[in-house]
């Protein structure tokens, strides 16, 4: 089956969780069919749901029969566990022969290249594609198909989609989330499930209040998006040279998925049918009717803001046919003395012999913080891509003086995470000039990588490429990475088996409050637009900070420079006690996120970790004599084998 407008294809690709309702699904007005297997996918929260192998072949079978295509999630972020279990199951599915697979994992791309697999790739929307080096990048790597960004507009995506020639897939219909794909941290650091790796326990959808400027505010569910909802805009999808037209609902229940996806492909059908004619009313009040949550078109038109968030059924778990809420406000876990002795020792048997002694790294917000770091004699100073209100960022002039002041210290220019084309224009102009007194760049995406691999400036890549295994490592270390992060998500097992066998140089963040969410919702805006319902303090940050508040903690919420909200841990990030057994994993530097710091507080927490790395502690107790700034010490996903 396949359906065309002035030429050029068009696909209605709609999901089933199970055999049961695949077997429904692809018989409806569809032209493809998208479902996971018994591994590595994104939905494997729910017993019963995915495809056994059987399954698996035979709903090929199924599909091909009815000239309609089958593409398989294999879209989860891989433990070194996960690698091994991977080549068997990729063999399988090479063998098996689906249309593509949908990935997340650069490792996956490194697999079939070594393999010597001939499966067609398409890049998941947790590789959060948004911009045309990207693309370009993946295109490169083997990629046919690329899954946009959930923010992106249809304007950008005419643009990515003219500039590369690359088949684009978007959503159209479905749950979606508030925060950028894959940058979503907090269920990986509350509970060690890993919204990466398909267990979010999503928090965004817990009952928050909001505070600032000492009112609270009555937002309710404040992070909780509605469902996509773009049946009405299917001229301009089309329009916008979009290829495929991806449903979600891979835990949604048949009757409904089989209605939805015939009312979508009659809908298209009418359009091409008769473009002028097209009413786009058609069935729009029954889809509405029969809406899981409220409707929204999401970031296609633009950024939706207080628009875009749900009421209907929020808390109560009826969208899901389980009738189950995946999760109520839970605190972050205290740092203990038993945890972190079983951590040092578990970490210590997994170690070796440290090859030379760690540097200290320390990301900063503003000019004071860099001043600070330098006086310190860090080895290696950050200086943010994206800048915290009411800080600015990083002048010409800035970067420039920092250089002369910089000593043996390194100084690296960060990038924004989520870099458009004018951001590409930016940071090409200040590259292409003169050459800036830095020492590299760090980068946050894969676009930024190919862009300025032949710059001349080193890159180190930061924490949001998301890499957990060493085949994904060794992909980066090709594309010119000096050094990585590790994923902030690793357990304690994937985080010793992971730096066991990687070659390329680590870093770790190992104190801080790094962004547990990234997104382009912009929270402020609530307290713009509601009127307070009481007064109440921050208890932790000063009362121009904007705050998420449960019964269980406050998370701090820092707007950037380019409008986007950066949800932060409410304790503090602290691996003080583990450094040097960490040292022992081969661990080449050790990150302090020091953006939200004054500077003194700053200046003492530097010291500490410099006493701890340069021989005996000083102080006494676990922590040196540390102490808190904000809620506490918190271990993050370390907390979790």
């Amino acid at each position: 089956m396949a359906r065309y407008f002035n030429g050029k294809e068009i696909e209605l690709l709609a999901p089933a969780g199970t055999f049961e309702i695949f077997r429904e699904v692809v018989k409806s007005r569809c032209d493809a069919v998208y479902f996971g297997g018994p591994v590595l996918n994104m939905r494997m929260m729910r017993k019963g749901y995915n495809l056994s192998h059987e399954e698996i072949v035979e709903a090929l079978d199924i599909a091909h029969r009815l000239n309609k295509k089958v593409y398989i999630t294999v879209n989860n972020l891989f433990s070194e566990e996960d690698v091994e279990e991977a080549r068997e199951y990729l063999r399988f599915l090479d063998h098996a022969r689906p249309d593509a697979l949908i990935v997340q994992d650069m490792a996956v791309l490194e697999l079939i290249r070594e393999m010597e697999l001939t499966v067609p790739i398409h890049a998941s929307v947790m590789m959060n594609v948004h911009n045309l080096e990207m693309i370009h990048a993946l295109r490169d790597l083997g990629v046919s198909r690329v899954v946009t960004s959930r923010e992106m507009d249809l304007q950008t995506a005419k643009l990515l989609a003219q500039g590369s020639g690359m088949e684009l897939e978007y959503f159209v219909h479905g749950d979606m989330c508030s925060v950028h794909g894959a940058n979503c941290y907090f269920s990986s650091q509350v509970f060690g499930m890993s919204s990466n790796r398909g267990k979010c326990m999503k928090p965004c959808r817990w009952d928050y209040r909001i505070k600032r400027d000492g009112y609270v505010f009555p937002a309710e569910y404040p992070l909780a998006v509605k469902d996509m909802f773009m049946y009405e805009h299917l001229p301009e999808l089309i329009e916008s040279g979009i290829t495929s037209f991806k449903i979600e609902g891979r835990m949604r229940d048949k009757e409904f998925m089989v209605s939805l996806a015939n009312s979508y492909g009659e809908a298209i059908d009418r359009y091409i049918d008769d473009p002028l004619g097209f009413d786009r009313r058609v069935d729009s009040k029954e889809l509405y009717k029969n809406r899981k949550r409220d409707f929204s078109t999401a970031y296609a038109f633009g950024r939706p803001g207080l628009s875009n968030i749900n009421r209907r059924y929020e808390g109560t778990g009826k969208f899901y046919s389980t009738g189950k809420v995946f999760s109520t406000p839970t605190a972050e876990r205290e740092l203990s003395e038993e945890r972190v002795e079983q951590l040092r020792e578990r970490l210590a048997e997994a170690g070796r012999a440290p090859q030379g002694k760690p540097e200290l790294a320390v990301r900063v917000n503003n000019m004071e913080q860099a001043r600070v770091v330098l006086e310190q004699g860090v080895e290696n100073l950050y200086l943010s891509g994206d800048v915290y209100e009411p800080d600015r960022p990083f002048t010409k002039k800035d970067i420039q003086e920092l250089g002369a002041l910089k000593g043996n210290t390194k100084l690296y220019l960060g990038m924004p995470r989520m870099m458009t084309e004018l951001h590409f224009d930016m940071y090409d102009q200040l590259l292409g000039g003169e050459r800036l007194p830095i020492d590299g760049l760090l980068v946050t995406n894969l676009g930024a990588i190919r862009r300025y691999r032949t710059s001349g400036y080193g890159m180190i890549g930061d924490a949001n490429l998301n890499v957990y295994n060493h085949l994904s490592a060794g992909l980066y270390a090709g594309l010119g990475l000096t050094k990585l992060t590790v994923s902030p998500e690793m357990t304690l097992e994937h985080f010793t088996a992971f730096t066991s066998r990687c070659e390329l140089p680590l870093e770790v963040v190992v104190h801080g409050t790094p962004a547990l969410m990234y997104m382009e919702h912009d929270l402020v805006e609530n307290t713009e637009v509601m009127e307070p319902i009481g007064q109440e303090d921050n208890r932790y940050v000063s009362n121009d900070v904007l705050v998420l508040k449960t019964d269980q903690g406050e998370n701090p919420v820092y707007r950037d420079q380019y409008g986007r909200c950066h949800l932060l841990f409410a304790k503090e990030l602290c691996y003080l006690p583990m450094l040097n057994e960490m040292s022992g994993l081969g661990i080449s530097c050790f990150r302090i996120e020091g953006a939200t710091y004054h500077a003194d507080q700053l200046r003492g927490i530097i010291a500490s970790y410099q006493n701890k790395l340069n021989g005996p502690d000083s102080g006494s107790g676990l922590l040196g004599g540390l102490q808190p700034v904000y809620a506490g010490f918190t271990l993050g996903s370390l907390q979790f084998n």
